[in-house]
């Protein structure tokens, strides 16, 4: 029997998304974005596209192979739209969800990275992957550590590159590799999103159109005693910050994780304090 994915809609209960995401890894979720805001970040995002270098220089050559030279970025987007950072970065059901996967192991979860994939003509599948093992180095077994999503701002199709997931492989030995078969395609509408856990096997598919441009959002949440795969400090800058309401700020690691109810400390503190306090009393913003 062929590999499926559950498909709700954004008016679905969202304990149901959260059980569905528990047994197989990943769901996909239609209408998260509507219309009129689609357009407005669209209209925001092209003239970053259109500057963007898909042959850019990455960190290493070892992450510019896993992406590629066809493949258009734009990250850190919380500094780039405060459109995105509100109303995508702090989406409800987003939230929801990572106070059912993360929030039992955290004091407080933080964004991990947000940023545009726009995968072109001519894009390879990428090596299937966990997203978690970007923190090797935590012991296993561990807890979730992610919940991850791409939101689609165009139609997503198999020919177009869209997301492939291997549903069930949040729960497999590190051994086991994934078969052909085993692979679904993440296919939706523009304004739906595949959500996974940092823990489910997955990759971003191959474009074998020859004129259409695959533009999604990429963004995760981590657990907040985590170091983040973007700094998100240096992304979203004091001056910028302290524009956001304090839930995004939080996201972003303005605030500090506080453990000290669960026998813990602070993690994130400055001059002994919470920079969110800094923040609102105009100590960090100020622009030289």
């Amino acid at each position: 029997m062929a590999a499926t994915l559950k498909a709700f809609e954004l008016s679905a209960d969202s304990a149901e998304i959260a059980q569905s995401l528990e047994e197989q890894g990943a769901v996909i979720v239609h209408g998260l974005l509507d219309k009129p805001l689609q357009t407005r970040l669209g209209a925001a995002l092209q003239p970053l596209l259109d500057a963007a270098d898909p042959a850019m220089e990455h960190l290493n050559p070892v992450i510019g192979a896993f992406f590629g030279d066809r493949v258009r970025h734009i990250s850190g987007m919380a500094g780039k739209s405060q459109l995105f950072a509100e109303e995508v970065m702090c989406h409800p059901l987003f939230l929801s969800l990572c106070d059912h996967f993360l929030l039992p192991n955290c004091a407080d979860y933080l964004l991990n990275l947000a940023h545009v994939m726009d995968r072109g003509p001519g894009a390879p599948q990428q090596m299937l992957h966990r997203d978690e093992d970007i923190w090797i180095h935590v012991p296993r077994p561990h807890p979730e550590l992610q919940l991850a999503s791409v939101v689609a701002l165009v139609d997503f199709t198999r020919e177009n590159g869209a997301t492939a997931l291997v549903p069930g492989s949040h729960r497999w030995p590190r051994e086991r590799e994934a078969r052909p078969e085993e692979l679904v395609y993440a296919e939706m509408p523009a304004g739906s999103a595949v959500i996974y856990l940092g823990s489910t096997i997955h990759a971003g598919g191959t474009n074998s159109t020859s004129d259409q441009w695959r533009t999604g959002f990429h963004l995760s949440y981590s657990l907040g005693w985590l170091r983040t795969e973007e700094n998100n400090l240096l992304a979203v800058p004091p001056w910028q910050a302290r524009e956001l309401s304090p839930r995004a700020q939080r996201l972003l690691g303005y605030g500090v994780h506080d453990a000290i109810a669960d026998q813990g400390g602070y993690l994130g503190m400055l001059e002994l304090r919470n920079p969110q306090e800094l923040l609102r009393e105009g100590v960090l913003w100020a622009r030289n």
